[in-house]
């Protein structure tokens, strides 16, 4: 049976998109979220240009008819502009007729008294999601591109080897892949921990190369870089990746404390600085407060941006000390950001840039949409490395969630390439009162 679908306005914002994304049933827009969606157009930002990607996606479809009365979609269904503003009559006393989110719920209920056909009201709006069930009128978020947490990715897991493979592994330092029976089977960079299946406690660390077929032994049994060194398992194999100049997309994601940051951090310095293998350190991340936002701040762009991207400096400060008495002096780091070696900087103004020969690290990915990730991943010429670190559990972008943000969804897409590496740290490192909080509160 065909469907309405009311669509409210947060939808369209989050995925312009999903305007072809109800097959062949009646998509209604009420008329006032096509003035919700007029306030948004001027806005610079990623809701600004989603705003308009919606308002060009309905001029096109306005050419093939008038869509107050219905216009035919490619995918067989219809899309209608209704510009009856349904009386709240219909609802029960105290909806204000000011709030946009009462008008279009006193819409779908009318439509659902006035047609036999199911009626289903879409939102990313919880709040408005639980009133419309109170109402009776079915409503759902939007789906399209969720993905399971609790079953994304972890881009390593253990193997049982038989008896004599570990110890032949540190001897040639790999193993062919043809001798592992795995489900699911093993992916591209995969990081592996192989255990003596007649002693669990005699193990190898290693990692899927796919191009000669094998289990390689891990690159650098105890790397030191700027200072520091993995902690645990996840971490080695975290920095074997980061150091891989042939994984040119990497993703380094867990609960606060893991040294997701840290470590990117540090190979990047690494490349850049010493190993000199990319010509510049570019660190970024999306500009979401968490709480209440501070306003508008004065000052130079480099001003405004400094509370922001504080994490970021304290992260590089940190290891500039741990290597003052070395080659390279805590005074270095202002020097190369002057010089634009190691460039902070927001990634509001990365939007149609090319940047070749760069090592990136976007840090609190966990706040970007899918499409935001796509446009970072584009912006990368020849020669450049990627790396997306974040916490699914610290989301402060009210329309993601852990299913819906674009790290996870890029993990999950990800998977199995050649050029892409990713691990899930679990462990935390940065305390014991930090990571006592990252499992209890």
């Amino acid at each position: 049976m065909k469907k309405f679908f009311i669509v409210d306005t947060n939808v369209l914002l989050h995925e312009p998109s999903s305007l072809f994304d109800f097959a062949d049933n009646t998509l209604i827009l009420p008329i006032v979220v096509i003035e919700e969606l007029d306030t948004f157009k001027k806005r610079e930002d990623q809701v600004g240009r989603n705003s308009r990607e919606v308002s060009n996606y309905l001029d096109e479809l306005r050419l093939g008819g008038n869509l107050s009365e219905g216009v035919s979609l490619p995918s067989g269904g219809r899309i209608k502009i209704e510009l009856q503003h349904m009386e709240l009559g219909v609802l029960p006393e105290g909806f204000s007729q000011d709030k946009a989110d009462n008008r279009i719920l006193s819409l779908a209920l009318h439509y659902k008294q006035k047609n036999a056909e199911p009626v289903i009201l879409v939102s990313k709006d919880l709040n408005l999601r639980v009133k419309a069930d109170a109402l009776g009128i079915p409503a759902e978020d939007y789906e399209k591109n969720k993905v399971d947490p609790n079953q994304l990715y972890r881009g390593h897991r253990e193997v049982t080897s038989k008896f004599g493979d570990v110890d032949r592994f540190y001897k040639e330092q790999s193993l062919p892949l043809s001798e592992f029976s795995v489900d699911p089977p093993l992916h591209p960079n995969e990081c592996v921990m192989l255990t003596d299946a007649t002693n669990p406690s005699h193990t190898a660390l290693g990692r899927v190369n796919a191009k000669k077929g094998c289990i390689q032994k891990l690159h650098n049994d105890n790397p030191v870089l700027w200072g520091i060194k993995p902690k645990n398992r996840e971490q080695r194999f975290g920095l074997d990746i980061l150091l891989d100049d042939d994984i040119k997309l990497v993703s380094l994601v867990g609960v606060a404390g893991t040294g997701k940051t840290l470590l990117a951090l540090a190979a990047g310095l690494e490349k850049v600085v010493r190993e000199e293998k990319y010509q510049k350190l570019f660190v970024a991340k999306p500009l979401v407060p968490m709480g209440r936002d501070i306003g508008y701040l004065p000052g130079e762009l480099s001003e405004k941006l400094l509370p922001r991207m504080q994490s970021i400096q304290d992260n590089l400060d940190f290891l500039f000390s741990n290597v003052a008495h070395h080659d390279v002096g805590e005074s270095d780091l202002e020097e190369l950001v002057e010089n634009g070696i190691v460039e902070i900087q927001a990634l509001t103004y990365i939007r149609g840039r090319s940047i070749p020969n760069v090592f990136i690290v976007v840090d609190e990915a966990q706040n970007l949409t899918m499409h935001e990730v796509k446009t970072i991943i584009t912006r990368a010429a020849q020669g450049t490395k990627i790396i997306f670190t974040g916490d699914l559990a610290q989301i402060d972008n009210p329309y993601l969630d852990s299913t819906s943000n674009g790290l996870a969804l890029m993990v999950e897409r990800m998977k199995g390439q050649s050029l892409y590496g990713h691990v899930m740290f679990s462990k935390g490192e940065r305390s014991e009162l930090a990571e006592l909080a990252a499992q209890l509160l």
